[in-house]
């Protein structure tokens, strides 16, 4: 999978370069390719902004910048799926992440100062993405989350795929708590169940654990259709009230 970066801070993306991304990019899983707004600036000064027309406080991202290194893109790879970084964009989710996942070829656009031209949005972009209800002093940190959370669904970069399938929001659900040794630390006790080597119970231990921590934590994820009849045993169970 191919990933191209449009920034006027190309260094800002060094944790690209350690970890599992990291390790991704040297073994050929990941492409991602960084390019410097500023090239692409029509001035010598290398002018990406200017003030907005109407008046208002901060300054504006030009719209030539952006599209010149679109152009420039496009000459090597056409892209799939062109997006820029905002805080008007669609909500980054899980479920977008996996479908991101299967394109080939994404181009990110981060913005900066007031906004971005109106006409870069309009013409140029395919997505508007945000990750989420807060603005950030640029998209860089942006791009990254989108990067990281796509790469989990690139095949190989994540050495056990059933660790993807099991994360936090998969199936609408939180994660289940997780222990490892030792099996008590400071007072605190693994549950017996984790310990019993039953693996049945342990799954629906699990399970149980998920459902009880989405509706304590995000219950506007839980929807009742989507349970199935052993879900709605277990939160019995536990006497916890889907209402």
């Amino acid at each position: 999978m191919r990933i191209d970066i449009v920034t006027i801070f190309p260094e800002a993306f060094t944790p690209l370069s350690i970890s599992m991304i990291g390790r991704a990019r040297e073994r050929g899983l990941l492409d991602v390719r960084l390019w410097n707004l500023r090239d692409f600036a029509p001035d010598r000064h290398r002018q990406v902004d200017d003030a907005p027309y109407g008046g208002g406080a901060g300054m504006v991202m030009k719209p030539e910048p952006f599209f010149a290194a679109v152009d420039a893109i496009r000459r090597e790879s056409e892209p799939s799926r062109i997006i820029l970084t905002s805080p008007q964009g669609r909500l980054l989710t899980h479920a977008l992440a996996e479908q991101l996942a299967a394109e080939p070829h994404l181009v990110l656009l981060c913005g900066h100062y007031e906004g971005i031209d109106e006409r870069v949005c309009r013409g140029l972009a395919t997505d508007e993405i945000s990750i989420g209800d807060y603005v950030l002093t640029g998209g860089e940190l942006a791009a990254m989350v989108i990067v990281d959370a796509v790469a989990r669904f690139v095949p190989g970069v994540v050495g056990d795929p059933a660790s993807v399938r099991a994360d936090s929001f998969a199936e609408g659900l939180l994660d289940h708590p997780h222990y490892t040794r030792p099996p008590e630390f400071r007072g605190m006790k693994v549950p017996e169940v984790l310990l019993s080597g039953d693996h049945e119970a342990i799954r629906r231990w699990r399970r149980a654990q998920r459902l009880r921590r989405t509706l304590e934590r995000r219950p506007d994820l839980l929807k009742r259709e989507a349970l199935s009849p052993e879900d709605r045993r277990l939160l019995d169970e536990a006497d916890l009230d889907l209402a």
